[in-house]
């Protein structure tokens, strides 16, 4: 037997493909664990993707409708150019006040902190003017008026007026202006769950605060800090509401402008398990007539702002026109109002979700409104769970759906999922307020699709390479390509399927080979073999293996052939044609002919890959390839060129000349085989003939029989038709037993 081809063992199916299939699970595995890891840790350009999603997710939505209940008194560009560039002289500022206050605002939340005393200040001014040995009295000045830090702090004592003020997290950061700070009682109480631990769960950590002035803050009596932490893009996304400092916890200044509007009842921070270890924060309010708020915070008491569009959604109103009486009142009659700063130069601009340039003071007014209105956008604990379930399912689904079927539909599959995650994502921000991020499932989704698409193609190209090496030495170039392009019809680890098997072997070529030197005997063969294995591939055979000068091949595997028994029929008469064009050749170099039989069988076989795992044959075994090889070996004991079974002269089809040769029971066989021989033409009166002589012979007239085979000549294989003279011959001196039934047994192969 001739060697196999080394190559590795089938990727489709078997162990093999098993192992393929689990390095892309494997892989579609490693992904999926690598997002998670991602999505636990929260990498600094993850984030940054996810607030970038976040924010086109805002932006897309309907925003909630700002309430009539909330207002920003400014001091704008014309309030500078008509009261003074800033600072104002306190004296304006409770000038601004008291005019709210007669406006009828609910309360008003100052997003300024007057730290430092006011430097226009008569006495202030007589104070230095003494230090430089002058003596100053301002006659007729009525001493209530001469000290305006005086007259703003009693006008905050008469109002429902917030100071402002911002804690300090960072020494180089106005290290000048902390000082001793003296900061109104907290009013926030905190209540945690049995078995909560102690700390507090809060943003924390300040070095100190930037207070109002100890006069200011002890008449005023409520203050609120304005701090504002931006995420790592410098845009503002979450308001903190709450921060502990010396084991007090303080309100920002949109809560605390809330509880002064709506009377002295405090706060409630509650703190609860959220059931996954953590805690669930809410900040419980009592607005009086509008009832109770739970505002829902993350674990450092920050509030996911809900904003309602682009800067200046609320109504502005300048301070100046405040001042002069001539704002419109309906602007701020029963609001809570806000005063900050639009100007330029004042650098109280924030960069929001919605827009690159929004005035500081309007996130308070957003956070206030919100609360107002009970209506908050959240990103509870569940929902960052819930991302974490999602990237595992699409992780291994999409993975799946890869190890299983074609990366188009998996591709198509991964579109719609990904589609599928935004749409969630947008319903869920939209109908129930959550904020439910994409990012992860799709990063597991797209990074899983991606690897394991690459991976395929590496695998799949590989197999393009094994198809092409391990078939096109025995197959042609047009059959392997359609196998390259269709794997799936390709079965390497082994299928029963019915095919027409060929066997060829050239007569006496051991004892030919003897009178030639081995490069000549090579140069026989190759001269030999080459257009024989040409006619097989052409014809969609493919050629199983060479055995010395014998040739082994079959048709209809691994692909489907049709009429594969007529091809194989075709084939086998056009190797004869070919083979009496060489002889010429032969004849005149190596001084003989080359004569070879032809076996034909069709049947059942199972045909893949076997032997070893380094060292296979895709070939074919079973029955019917033992008896094909017996009938090639019959040709030359009926000294004709091709016979076939009765199962190919059945299906071939006619066309040929089909001239029954025998019926044999060949060795290890017990079921007798009808056995042609075929020509491209024959003359029908003279095959006619020939089987009337084969009946007299079957039916025991002997003497009739031999009498019509010595009347055949023409076309009828002179050999063949001697054999039957020579038994007809036997048969009548020596008679067959009773009941013979014609078989000729062949006890050698």
């Amino acid at each position: 037997m001739g060697r196999g081809k080394k190559g590795k063992a089938s990727l489709f199916r078997g162990k093999a493909g098993q192992r393929r299939w689990l390095a892309l699970f494997l892989s579609g595995l490693a992904v999926t664990a690598a997002v998670t890891l991602l999505h636990w840790t929260q990498p600094d350009w993850l984030a940054f993707m996810d607030y970038k999603i976040y924010d086109v997710l805002l932006s897309r939505r309907e925003p909630p409708k700002p309430s009539d209940r909330v207002a920003v008194v400014d001091l704008d560009e014309k309030s500078l150019s008509e009261a003074g560039q800033w600072p104002w002289p306190r004296y304006k500022i409770a000038l601004l006040l008291g005019r709210l206050q007669e406006y009828g605002v609910l309360a008003v939340g100052m997003d300024i902190v007057f730290s430092e005393a006011d430097q226009t200040s008569p006495k202030r001014i007589r104070e230095e003017l003494a230090a430089l040995g002058l003596d100053v009295d301002f006659k007729g000045l009525p001493e209530a008026l001469r000290d305006n830090d005086r007259l703003l702090a009693d006008n905050l004592a008469q109002g429902p007026y917030v100071l402002g003020f911002f804690f300090v997290f960072e020494a180089k950061d106005h290290a000048d202006r902390m000082g001793t700070c003296r900061l109104p009682p907290a009013r926030v109480a905190l209540r945690r769950a049995p078995g909560m631990g102690d700390a507090p769960p809060l943003i924390s950590g300040a070095l100190g605060a930037v207070c109002p002035l100890p006069e200011l803050a002890a008449s005023g009596g409520w203050a609120g800090f304005f701090n504002s932490f931006p995420d790592r893009d410098n845009i503002v996304r979450w308001a903190p509401m709450a921060i502990s400092w010396k084991g007090q916890t303080y309100p920002s200044l949109s809560a605390a402008t809330l509880m002064r509007a709506f009377g002295d009842r405090g706060a409630v921070l509650a703190l609860a398990p959220d059931g996954y270890g953590g805690q669930d924060i809410a900040l419980h309010l009592d607005l009086g007539p509008l009832g109770r708020r739970a505002v829902p915070l993350d674990r450092h008491g920050r509030l996911l702002v809900d904003y309602r569009g682009k800067a200046r959604t609320y109504p502005y109103v300048s301070a100046s026109d405040v001042m002069a009486g001539r704002a419109d009142a309906d602007l701020l009659r029963g609001r809570v109002v806000f005063v900050g700063t639009s100007a330029r130069g004042l650098e109280d601009v924030r960069a929001t979700p919605l827009d690159q340039s929004t005035p500081g003071v309007e996130v308070h007014a957003t956070v206030a409104d919100m609360v107002l209105s009970d209506s908050y956008l959240r990103r509870p604990v569940d929902a960052w769970y819930l991302e974490l379930v999602l990237l595992a399912v699409f992780g291994l689904g999409i993975t799946l759906q890869l190890v299983f079927t074609r990366s188009l539909w998996a591709g198509l599959l991964s579109l719609a999922a990904g589609a599928g995650l935004w749409a969630g994502s947008r319903w869920a921000m939209e109908s129930l307020r959550i904020y439910l991020s994409p990012l992860s499932p799709l990063l597991a989704l797209g990074g899983c699709f991606t690897l394991l698409t690459f991976l395929k193609f590496l695998l799949e190209e590989h197999q393009k390479r094994f198809i092409k090496s391990a078939f096109s030495q025995y197959l042609s170039s047009k059959v392997v390509d359609e196998i390259v392009e269709n794997p799936d019809k390709l079965t390497l680890t082994g299928e029963e399927k019915e095919v027409t098997i060929l066997f060829s072997d050239v007569r006496g070529f051991t004892t030919m080979s003897e009178k030639l030197s081995p490069t000549e005997v090579v140069e026989l063969l190759h001269a030999y073999l080459t257009p024989m294995t040409r006619i097989i591939t052409d014809s969609a055979g493919t050629l199983d293996k060479f055995i010395g000068d014998a040739i082994m091949a079959f048709w209809n595997a691994p692909l489907d052939v049709a009429e594969h028994p007529r091809r194989a029929v075709e084939a086998a008469l056009e190797m004869f044609e070919e083979l009496e064009r060489l002889n010429t050749g032969f004849l005149a170099k190596y001084g003989f002919e080359l004569h070879m039989g032809v076996g034909l069988n069709r049947g059942l076989v199972r045909v893949g890959n076997f032997g070893s795992q380094d060292l296979f044959d895709y070939t074919l075994i079973g029955d019917n390839v033992n008896l094909c090889s017996r009938l090639e070996g019959l040709t030359k004991y009926y000294h004709v060129d091709i016979l076939a079974s009765q199962a190919v002269r059945e299906a071939a089809g006619e066309g040929f000349a089909w001239r029954e040769a025998d019926r044999v029971r060949v060795k290890g066989k017990h079921e007798p085989v009808t056995v042609f021989t075929v020509h491209r033409q024959a003359d029908p009166a003279e095959l006619a003939d020939w089987h009337e002589a084969l009946a007299a012979y079957r039916a025991g007239r002997f003497d009739e029989a031999k009498a019509r085979f010595e009347a055949l000549t023409g076309t009828t294989p002179a050999g063949l038709r001697d054999l039957y003279i020579d038994r007809c011959r036997a048969l009548r001196d020596n008679p067959p037993p009773q009941g013979w039934d014609g078989v000729f047994e062949h006890t050698s192969k």
